[in-house]
C-alpha cells in the first residue's frame, strides 16, 4: 500500500545504513518511481451517510542507495447527505534502510486546513523485536515485537510470497503512521502469480508478473495477527517491481478506489 519530505534529501542520506548491512532480497527488482491515483467513491455501508468521496494520491519512492526514501500525499474530500463536505489530507515520508533494520518517519494529517495530527521519530529492527523513539507527538519509547517488519520489507516480501504460492502472510508491520506502535497484519493473496499483461498502458508494468492481495492491519492483542475486525484493509494489485495499481481501501463507513492515473520511473542517483 500504502507518506512525507526526504526526496529532497535522499542523495545526502545515501550513507543511512552501513556498508555491511544485507539488503532484503529483491530490493534490486525495485522500480523508484512517481505515480498519481484518482481516488473515487466505491461502496458505502448502511447508515454511514456518505454519498461521495474523490481526491487524489500521490506516491513517490526514490533509490537513496543504503536505502529507500519515499513519499505520499492524500487529500480525499468525503459529503454527506446533508450537503456537507470535508476535506481530510496527509503528508507521510519515510527513510527505510534496504536491509530492514532502520526507518525514520513523519506524517502529518490535516482536516479542513487545521492540523489534527503529527508522528515523527524512528526506529530500529533488531532480531528480539526492537525499539520505536518517537518525537511527536510526545517523546517516548516503544518496544516492537518479534518479527516486525517495515514497509518496504513488508512489499517485498509478500511479493515473494505470493510468487512461490503462499496463501497468507502473518506478520507485525511497524510503518510509522500512528503513535500506538506496530499493528499485527494479514496479507491474503487470491489468484496466484499472473504473467505479465502486454496491454498495460504503463511500459514499465508490461513486462511484469503480479499478484492481488488483501491487507488488513489489527491492533495488537493477546489473539495475535488477524483476531477481531481490522482497524483497516486495502486491496491492490502488486507488480514485481513494487508498482502497485487498483487499490480499494476499506475505511469502514465507506470504501475508496484508487486507480493508477500516471507512473514516472525516478532514475537512481546511485
Amino acid at each position: 500500500m500504502m507518506r512525507r519530505t526526504l526526496l529532497a534529501a535522499a542523495a545526502a542520506l545515501c550513507l543511512a545504513t552501513p556498508a555491511w548491512a544485507t539488503p532484503e532480497p529483491g530490493h534490486e527488482a525495485m522500480l523508484a518511481h512517481r505515480a498519481a491515483y484518482r481516488l473515487a467513491l466505491d461502496s458505502v455501508r448502511d447508515g454511514s451517510g456518505v454519498t461521495q468521496a474523490a481526491g487524489i494520491m500521490l506516491f513517490e519512492v526514490v533509490d537513496a542507495c543504503d536505502a529507500w526514501a519515499s513519499r505520499q500525499r492524500f487529500t480525499l474530500v468525503v459529503g454527506d447527505r446533508d450537503g456537507n463536505a470535508i476535506e481530510t489530507s496527509s503528508d507521510y515520508n519515510t527513510l527505510e534502510a534496504k536491509d530492514g533494520t532502520t526507518l525514520r518517519f513523519s506524517l502529518t494529517q490535516l482536516t479542513e486546513g487545521a492540523v489534527t495530527a503529527r508522528v515523527a521519530g524512528d526506529a530500529e529492527v533488531t532480531a528480539q523485536g526492537g525499539r520505536i523513539r518517537y518525537s511527536e507527538p510526545a517523546a517516548k519509547e516503544e518496544p516492537l515485537p518479534q518479527g516486525t517488519l517495515l514497509p518496504m520489507v513488508h512489499t517485498l516480501r509478500a511479493l515473494a510470497a505470493a510468487r512461490g504460492g503462499q496463501r497468507l502472510l502473518a506478520a507485525p508491520l511497524f510503518d510509522g503512521t500512528n503513535a500506538e506502535g506496530a499493528q499485527d497484519t494479514t496479507t491474503i493473496f487470491s489468484g496466484g502469480w499472473q504473467p505479465p499483461q502486454e496491454g498495460s498502458r504503463f511500459a514499465q508494468l508490461r513486462d511484469q508478473g503480479s499478484a492481488r492481495m488483501r491487507i488488513a492491519f489489527f491492533d495488537r492483542s493477546p489473539g495475535g495477527a488477524g483476531a477481531g475486525t481490522p482497524d483497516y484493509e486495502v486491496s491492490l494489485r502488486y507488480y514485481a517491481n513494487g508498482v502497485a495499481d487498483e487499490l480499494k481501501m476499506d475505511f469502514g463507513d465507506f470504501t475508496v478506489n484508487a486507480t493508477l492515473a500516471e507512473l514516472q520511473p525516478i532514475p537512481s542517483p546511485c
